[in-house]
Order: structure tokens, then C-alpha cells, then sequence
């Protein structure tokens, strides 16, 4: 049995609870397959999993501030209500995803409606606040894992 370590292969179930219950982010029913450090998950969440085996349970306390950053009041922005659809009702709490120039979708929530504008949060969602990541680990495996390829075909 192999250990969690950069560069390996992870399947595993897990959930972002906030501190009310409410369930932020989870893998649903469908594990979460990865190499560890290619992205797929913060690298504040990764380091948590450095060292688990395959069967390991854990839920991690994640203290605010600590994996996403506190909200910054810069990320807080007025758009013009033309960028939006015409026929799109707009509510405050609404999330919207955003185009950037570069071609990434941003997610913002609607804050408020003025006229002619409207101003959206392009915080992280989970900035500045405090949740518990739970984690089940099904699997570990190297890189090259024959099982890998043998589950796909």
C-alpha cells in the first residue's frame, strides 16, 4: 500500500461543509480521480492528503483565510447592466459566470442592482470563511498505474 505523495495517482470521495451544514463543494456519487499537484484541487486542500493510504477517513478543519483568501473589497465590482442578457431577471445572491478576456469562466454573485448597473462579488465563495473538508481515500496509485488504464477500456 502506497502513501498520498506528489505526483500520485488519488481517488477519493469528499465534501466542503461549511460551519451551518450547508455542503459548498462535494464529489457526489462519482469519486474524484487526480494526480496529485495537477491542479484539480487548491493546493491548500492537497497538502491535507500528503500521507493518507487508501481507506483513510479524515475531516480537516480548514481555518478561515487559510486555503481561499479573505474577500477583497477590489474583487467587489460595478458591470453594466448591457453585459448581462436582456431578458435575464437579475437578483441579488444570483450567481453569474463571467468570460474573461483570457477565455476563463469567473463565477460572481450579484451583490446589489443599481441603475444601469449592477454590482457583483468575484470573491471565492468560500473566501474568509471557516469549513471542514471530509475525505475518503479509495485509491492510491502511481502515475502509471496498469489499473488505470484497464479500468478505461
Amino acid at each position: 500500500m502506497s502513501a498520498i505523495a506528489p505526483g500520485t495517482r488519488v481517488v477519493m470521495h469528499y465534501s466542503l461543509l461549511l460551519d451551518s451544514g450547508y455542503v459548498a463543494d462535494s464529489s457526489g456519487d462519482e469519486p474524484l480521480e487526480f494526480m496529485l499537484g495537477d491542479g484539480t484541487l487548491e493546493p491548500g486542500l492537497e497538502r491535507h492528503l500528503v500521507g493518507l493510504d487508501s481507506g483513510a477517513k479524515r475531516e480537516i478543519a480548514i481555518a478561515p483565510g487559510t486555503v481561499f483568501p479573505f474577500p477583497s473589497k477590489a474583487a467587489v465590482q460595478a458591470v453594466v447592466r448591457s453585459a448581462f442578457p436582456e431578458d435575464m431577471p437579475l437578483e441579488a445572491g444570483l450567481i453569474y459566470e463571467f468570460n474573461t478576456p483570457a477565455g476563463d469562466v469567473v463565477p460572481g454573485r450579484i451583490l446589489g442592482l443599481e441603475e444601469g448597473s449592477v454590482t457583483v462579488d468575484f470573491n471565492h465563495p468560500l473566501a474568509g470563511q471557516s469549513f471542514t473538508f471530509m475525505v475518503e481515500i479509495l485509491e492510491v496509485g502511481a502515475p502509471s498505474d496498469p489499473r488505470s488504464a484497464a479500468d478505461e477500456g
